[in-house]
């Protein structure tokens, strides 16, 4: 059963610990996920690889892949979560007391949600690709959700909208009937 009345709202300390903890999260993800990324491709692959050499026990073709799939990896990771933290960056007063807890990271429908979805992509797509590297194609999705999400928000309604004179002197007509008939009552 739904709460009745208004919906509470959050305080500026709630936000501020929502913020960390989300924080901390995603952190923990983006390190576990490059962590067992570097194992597999370090350890398992090639024992006696350096951080020069990386996959050289795998295929030619695939070698020169996966660095390049760690370096960009590293930096999605790293412009999602500055970003992040950057929007959920508190004010404090000049007496230490909390002045603002930043912008709400769990907020629906808000940049920080993309956010949070590329850089679960990211992770998920890093950890499969050490099967296999064609699962870096799953990346594809991110830009793909960004054009759907371009074209239903601001391309879509601007080229359907309806901006032609003939449909706005209806309205007119009818506001004008409405005012001539609130003249009348009075």
């Amino acid at each position: 059963m739904a709460p009745k009345g208004k919906a509470g709202t959050k305080g500026k300390k709630q936000i501020f610990e929502e913020n960390r903890e989300t924080l901390r999260f995603y952190l923990r993800i983006i390190l576990g996920a490059s962590a067992l990324y570097a194992v597999v491709n370090l350890v398992i692959f090639y024992p006696a690889a350096s951080a020069w050499t990386w996959v050289s026990a795998r295929p030619a073709a695939a070698a020169g892949r996966a660095p390049l799939a760690f370096v960009f990896s590293s930096v999605v990771y790293g412009t999602s979560y500055r970003s992040m933290n950057s929007m959920a960056k508190p004010s404090f007063a000049e007496d230490g007391s909390l002045a603002d807890g930043g912008i709400d990271l769990n907020m629906e429908q808000g940049m920080a949600e993309h956010l949070k979805d590329v850089i679960l992509l990211t992770a998920i797509v890093q950890v499969l690709s050490c099967f296999s590297l064609y699962v870096w194609y799953f990346w594809l999705l991110a830009p793909g959700r960004a054009l759907y999400l371009l074209w239903v928000n601001i391309l879509g309604p601007w080229f359907t909208a309806d901006s032609s004179p003939a449909s706005q002197e209806p309205n007119e007509k009818k506001q004008r009937r409405q005012e001539r008939r609130q003249v009348k009552r009075f």
